[in-house]
């Protein structure tokens, strides 16, 4: 085996096969290697892999065991909120309500980690399936990392749809729940202030600089579909 996608996946059978049982300590990379026939960096590149998804538990002088409890891991990709509209058979449309360059609240600051006073384009806009108001886009970008984001024209193209081609990013956070819909909102999406919205908000980051931050308020009744 000279390939690191051979040796994860005879290491992937025979953890499955129980040859390696929960808890078990398997052979070191050097042994590995040597049975493998190929390089020690080819076996870290496999164990890497399995141990990013959960399956091995690597430890620094205290080897590589099987992991006891595996819990699976999900990736949730950014959707592209007009493609989502269209594959559920409506007919997209958009509508920028407002945006603004300047400072952001507290709670801006925190979620991008940058100092006080520092500008952010700020966007409030509605998409639109079937003409009726799909889901409030509250976001907030970074400007000294996403280039281009100050003289972007939004009202063509969505904050969303711009981002996923201008702006790189390696990873992020997710939080979703269902909250009461606050006036403003629940005005942009025509339902009764109060009433229970399903809400995302998400950070992304490209490595250690903050890109954007978005708050999607969707209309009551809406329902999230993921592939794990």
């Amino acid at each position: 085996m000279n390939s690191w996608q051979e040796i994860h996946d005879e290491v992937l059978r025979r953890i499955h096969t129980r040859q390696w049982k929960p808890g078990d300590l398997i052979p070191n990379e050097t042994d590995l290697a040597q049975e493998f026939g190929c390089a020690r960096a080819t076996v870290n590149r496999a164990l890497r892999t399995l141990a990013e998804t959960g399956l091995l538990d690597r430890r620094r002088k205290a080897g590589t065991r099987v992991t006891l409890h595996p819990v699976g891991k999900a990736v949730i990709e950014i959707p592209l909120i007009r493609r989502d509209i269209e594959d559920r058979g409506a007919r997209y449309g958009y509508r920028l309500i407002s945006r603004q360059i300047g400072p952001a609240p507290a709670s801006i600051r925190a979620a991008l980690r940058i100092e006080t006073g520092t500008p952010l384009v700020h966007l409030l806009a509605c998409h639109l399936a079937d003409a009726r108001p799909y889901l409030l886009e509250d976001r907030w970008i970074n400007p000294a990392v996403v280039l281009g984001a100050e003289t972007a024209d939004f009202t063509r193209i969505s904050a969303n749809e711009w981002l996923l081609t201008h702006a790189p990013y390696t990873h992020g956070n997710l939080t979703i729940a269902a909250e009461p819909l606050p006036p403003q909102t629940a005005a942009a999406l025509q339902v009764a202030a109060g009433d229970a919205g399903l809400v995302l908000t998400r950070t992304t980051w490209d490595h250690a600089s903050a890109v954007t931050t978005v708050r999607l308020s969707h209309r009551p009744g809406h329902l999230l579909h993921s592939t794990l």
